[in-house]
């Protein structure tokens, strides 16, 4: 079941939908049916949307960030794993003296519009002139906050890979993205780049950037390994069993990056409340959680800096290491002065 070192072309052919055991019926599918939406309330919803009051949706003061630059990186260990949450779920790794990134969204807003939609509570730590060559980028889905167009064209002549989910490589492709850069993973798929082994693993959620689309592509999770370190990589998911084999087949892990945010009891399938963000973590036998997904764009009704709170709070009960760096700040593993200026940190309350 294992993929290595094929090019896009091959991987296609190989990887083709209707050998896939998550395509059924000409889309996606979770092994067990979710609710992404709870059926019945779309009026309510609207409703909502329209009317509800919030108390605190968005930051009322600037973001705390760390300030990245071209030699800050270079001068990064290249023995061990460097972790850099750039914000949401876009995270920075060099791992081998290389530069990774996953689900990269540069963008102002995570939406199909420019003038419309969610814009970012912050701007990005590092000035894209100071960004590195970089050897893979990683997405988890193809939703908006993930996988954005506009950034993965930006960096299509800087990157070497791309790995996506299956049936991603059309819409890449379609961007001009250079077909025998990609390479679309299954379930329990694999391949190694470089002393990286990066494995595709399942997740619960859904695709689709629009009502035609929706499930023609897959949802990952992601394990990234190598030198003896290890991370996971949750992307969007709703809790569910996966989280335990993914524990035992692969776990432990140095780092869980692990979805905590945008949460609804009106979608309680797709996405984690921070209760179940912490049983994931400890399913897939994290050491380290640092919460993603979160604190820079507007999804959801809970209060913008709900998910950090609430997650310290669990980290407190469960003696969980709790990592919350500042947006920009490196992170490097086995290296504990810098593990310690991660933690504790409540960047958010000063944005309140």
């Amino acid at each position: 079941m294992f993929l290595s070192s094929l090019n896009a072309e091959a991987a296609q052919d190989e990887l083709s939908f209707e050998s896939s055991p998550q395509f059924k019926e000409g889309k996606f599918s979770n092994p067990v049916p979710i609710r992404d939406l709870v059926s019945g309330n779309y009026w309510s919803l609207l409703k909502r949307y329209m009317f509800e009051k919030r108390e605190s949706p968005a930051p009322i003061s600037d973001i705390p960030l760390h300030k990245l630059d071209f030699a800050q990186l270079t001068a990064l260990p290249n023995d061990r794993i460097s972790v850099i949450r750039l914000g949401h779920s876009s995270i920075m790794l060099k791992v081998n003296g290389d530069f990774w990134l996953l689900d990269p969204v540069f963008s102002e807003r995570a939406s199909p519009f420019s003038f419309a939609g969610p814009k970012r509570f912050h701007q990005l730590p590092i000035d894209l002139t100071e960004l590195p060559d970089i050897k893979g980028v990683i997405i988890s889905h193809n939703h908006y906050d993930h996988m954005d167009e506009k950034t993965l064209k930006l960096l299509s002549q800087k990157v070497e890979h791309f790995l996506v989910p299956l049936g991603n490589f059309a819409q890449l492709t379609k961007w001009g993205i250079d077909e025998f850069k990609i390479q679309e993973l299954d379930w329990w798929q694999s391949t190694k780049i470089d002393g990286v082994t990066l494995t595709a693993t399942p997740a619960q959620h859904f695709s689709g950037r629009g009502l035609s689309d929706r499930d023609k592509t897959l949802w990952n999770s992601w394990v990234i390994k190598s030198q003896g370190q290890s991370v996971f990589f949750s992307g969007d998911t709703g809790y569910f069993d996966g989280f335990k084999t993914i524990g035992e087949m692969y776990g432990p892990f140095d780092i869980t990056l692990m979805e905590t945010g945008a949460y609804d009891a009106y979608w309680p399938d797709v996405h984690m409340t921070p209760e179940q963000t912490m049983q994931a973590h400890l399913d897939v036998r994290g050491k380290k959680l640092l919460p993603i997904h979160n604190g820079t764009f507007d999804l959801a009704f809970h209060d913008w800096d709900d998910p950090m709170e609430s997650i310290v709070a669990l980290a407190d009960k469960f003696w969980v290491d709790l990592l919350t760096p500042i947006m920009g700040q490196p992170i490097t593993l086995q290296d504990e002065a810098s593990l310690e200026e991660a933690r504790d940190l409540y960047w958010w309350r000063e944005a309140k």
